[in-house]
């Protein structure tokens, strides 16, 4: 269940994350990979989330608009929170908060590209807010902001 990861240059603290002093408005980092009934499997056993919405097709079927099993949005979520802690800020940032827009299904099958953009930074606090989106064939699935704490010097 790899996916790939856009890295565009590298910070200097450990684990080539970013200081909060080598961040700047604009910045951008994304990470790619594609959804699986595994993966969505895998997800419900460790969250605890075995809704059948996720798990049981004739269920969604009957049940859902999407005539099948979609995967848990949070399992969308979750790439945006590997594109934190893996490339921007990296490895050692702190999540402080995150709003969530669910806009469209993710289901088996489906690519989904987890996007992060720096759109501030206060200095004052040590913290830089992100936009944040998934993306399924250019579609916009999931929106939202967050506000990290990158590692400090």
């Amino acid at each position: 269940m790899s996916g790939d990861i856009i890295i565009k240059g590298a910070g200097s603290a450990p684990g080539n994350a970013y200081y909060f002093d080598e961040l700047e408005i604009g910045q951008k980092a994304s990470f790619t990979k594609e959804v699986t009934d595994a993966g969505i499997q895998a997800f419900a056993d460790v969250s605890g989330d075995s809704n059948p919405v996720h798990l049981d097709q004739g269920f969604a079927a009957e049940h859902t608009p999407f005539g099948g099993c979609i995967a848990h949005g949070m399992l969308s979520a979750s790439f945006i929170s590997t594109v934190f802690g893996m490339v921007l800020p990296g490895p050692g940032a702190i999540y402080i908060n995150q709003s969530l827009k669910f806009r469209a299904p993710v289901k088996a099958g489906d690519v989904v590209t987890a996007e992060v953009e720096i759109t501030d930074l206060i200095e004052k606090r040590g913290f830089a807010q992100f936009s944040t989106r998934c993306l399924v064939d250019g579609k916009v699935v999931l929106e939202g902001e967050a506000t990290l704490m990158p590692p400090k010097r």
